[in-house]
């Protein structure tokens, strides 16, 4: 059975040697050089002499007075058909990892199934980052380089040199993992979580550990964004150990968004329903984020009169309605009281924060009730804009957040939690 065909992409400099050891000892099938050109400014030859020079066109070393030694080809009983030469600059790194993404390619396409290595010993600086970083884009292809034996750090002893693979899976894996970590400073978790699954299992130990870890943190942060809290923290507890210290404090709040106690735990859910607001106007979907506000204000309301009065506000009863309170009757016979009729309850039956707060604030929150009311995800047909989430959330923000903190010490929460991490670090 016939091994895959070896396809070798080198980057030529001034010196030979690495490059014939490379074809030496590599005994590829198929050779592309990446050379210069003549230098236009100076007219001086370009290292696609060593590839295509005739007769003796190549110094054996630096400071011989002239050529004794045929092209490289030749050196090493390269073929016409067994090679090609491709042209780039000496310095300017965007056009050299163009050229370089080109070759590979066009080699890619030319011999599927081969083994590609690129060897990035020789040319200039900028023609080995830009090989370098051209073969980083594509997990198939193997990157190396020719080394040896050193007494400085100018160059390895002629005749020490050996060809060496680059470990450059560290590399590859911060570089595929970049766009989920991207994700996470959107708060697009769920987005981060479907990315990782697609990616193929590193063969080193810990790299697989790092992924599976980003992998099971994304799930979790996407099923909490979800309001899954149970799951989320599920997920997060067997990472608790080895969290590092920013990521910490979410275990503490997901164990408190799932308290046996439903005082402490709903009001933990109102301000987790807060945070998720502000990401959601972080995404620009703005309607999202006021259809929340809505939904906290109103269910601040109905968490007050439930723990401090006993008063479900899906079921009321008609003792507790106020002279003059028109409440809704639903089809079992049920008296309901909306987020406005709530609210007048808590100013009535109640003399803490909130009482204050509704007191002081019944009208602006009415207008800013207006704004939601508009939205297509409510009873109207426009979509919020950015200016009326400001002017709404300035509010939320300013007066209604401290009275609900101030409301919610009795469960022991007197700060607001943290929001959602936007960051991910993989150490």
């Amino acid at each position: 059975m016939n091994s895959k065909p070896i396809i070798l992409v080198c980057t030529v400099g001034g010196s030979h040697q690495p490059i014939v050891s490379a074809i030496n000892e590599m005994r590829p099938d198929y050779v592309v050089f990446i050379c210069t050109d003549k230098d236009p400014a100076t007219g001086r030859p370009g290292s696609n002499i060593q590839i295509t020079g005739k007769g003796h066109c190549i110094k054996a070393h630096n400071n011989d007075d002239k050529p004794t030694l045929p092209a490289i080809p030749q050196q090493t009983g390269l073929s016409q058909e067994a090679y090609e030469v491709v042209l780039t600059v000496s310095d300017d790194l965007d056009r050299i990892y163009l050229d370089c993404s080109r070759v590979i390619d066009s080699v890619l396409k030319k011999f599927p199934g081969a083994g590609i290595v690129a060897d990035y010993t020789g040319g200039t600086k900028s023609m080995s980052a830009g090989l370098a970083m051209a073969a980083l884009e594509n997990p198939n292809i193997e990157l190396q380089l020719v080394t040896g034996n050193r007494s400085d750090l100018i160059k390895v002893h002629d005749g020490s040199q050996y060809t060496a693979l680059a470990n450059i899976e560290q590399i590859r894996f911060q570089r595929t993992l970049a766009p989920f970590r991207a994700c996470w400073e959107r708060f697009a978790y769920g987005e981060a979580e479907a990315g990782l699954k697609r990616i193929q299992t590193p063969r080193n130990t810990q790299l697989r550990a790092a992924l599976n870890r980003f992998r099971d943190l994304s799930t979790a942060f996407a099923e909490w964004d979800n309001f899954n809290h149970e799951i989320a923290l599920r997920i997060l507890r067997p990472y608790a150990p080895s969290m590092p210290s920013t990521m910490k404090p979410y275990l503490g709040i997901a164990m408190r968004l799932n308290d046996n106690d439903p005082k402490k735990r709903d009001a933990a859910r109102l301000y987790d329903l807060y945070l998720n607001a502000l990401r959601r106007a972080e995404q620009g979907r703005f309607d999202d984020a006021i259809a929340r506000i809505y939904r906290l204000i109103e269910w601040t309301a109905q968490w007050m009169l439930l723990h401090r009065c006993g008063i479900d506000t899906a079921n009321v009863p008609e003792t507790e309605i106020p002279d003059g309170m028109q409440l809704s009757l639903n089809r079992e016979q049920q008296w309901q009281a909306g987020l406005y009729n709530a609210w007048q309850l808590i100013k009535l039956k109640t003399d803490g924060a909130a009482a204050q707060f509704i007191e002081q604030e019944d009208k602006t929150l009415l207008n800013h009730i207006k704004i939601r009311n508009q939205s297509i995800l409510a009873h109207g047909f426009s979509p919020v804009r950015r200016e009326h989430w400001h002017e709404l959330v300035r509010f939320i923000e300013h007066k209604f957040i401290p009275m609900l903190l101030a409301e919610t010490a009795c469960v022991g929460i007197k700060t607001l939690p943290n929001q959602l991490p936007n960051r991910y670090e993989l150490n």
